[in-house]
């Protein structure tokens, strides 16, 4: 077996399952009409996490599903962070939208800016860059997960929530990590 290959594979399996794993929150934010219990903070901060993401996965010239997974959870964050407005604001659809769409150009704006100036760093060798777009995409995703954390905390329950989404974003994080590991335990010139 071709680890490489199989890393590939499971890393692709983990970008698809986070790609996905809001659309079971959105549906379900749907059926009940409501948003209660859902931080629009926490989808914010993955909309902005999206960007970094993104950036250190295309200027690390990672296959196609790692270079487009960061795009969709930026826009379904916002898909959500949206009816968060809608449902738990009572804005408008057209405010919402109003409110999006900048956001939505804003974070491509800087995203390919970005991927211009660290392709840049990159060819004078300059790496820390792309780095920093890593640990700080991890950082707002973390903040993300932590708004909601303090949700459950404060309201000792766990409010709004799919669980169906929390499922596929666990799917994505175990399958991620297993492609990881198996790159660094049995990848070229390793041994385990």
């Amino acid at each position: 077996m071709n680890v490489p290959i199989a890393a590939n594979v499971l890393g692709t399996i983990g970008a698809i399952c986070w790609s996905v794993q809001l659309i079971p929150q959105i549906v379900l934010n749907h059926r009940r009409r409501s948003t209660a219990g859902l931080q629009p903070s926490m989808m914010l901060l993955w909309a902005a996490a999206g960007v970094p993401l993104g950036i250190y996965n295309i200027v690390s010239a990672f296959n196609v599903a790692l270079r487009v997974q960061p795009q969709i959870l930026t826009l379904l964050s916002l898909a959500t962070w949206m009816q968060c407005c809608y449902y738990g604001k009572g804005w408008p659809p057209s405010t919402c939208l109003a409110a999006a769409a900048p956001l939505v150009a804003l974070c491509a704006g800087v995203q390919a800016a970005l991927i211009v100036a660290l392709r840049i760093a990159v060819a004078r060798e300059v790496r820390w860059p792309v780095t920093l777009m890593a640990v700080l995409s991890a950082c707002l995703l973390a903040a993300g997960v932590l708004r909601h954390y303090w949700d459950i905390y404060t309201h000792r329950t766990v409010r709004g929530i799919s669980f169906i989404f929390v499922g596929i974003d666990a799917a994505g994080d175990l399958f991620s990590l297993v492609s990881v590991c198996e790159f660094f335990l049995w990848g070229p010139g390793l041994v385990c």
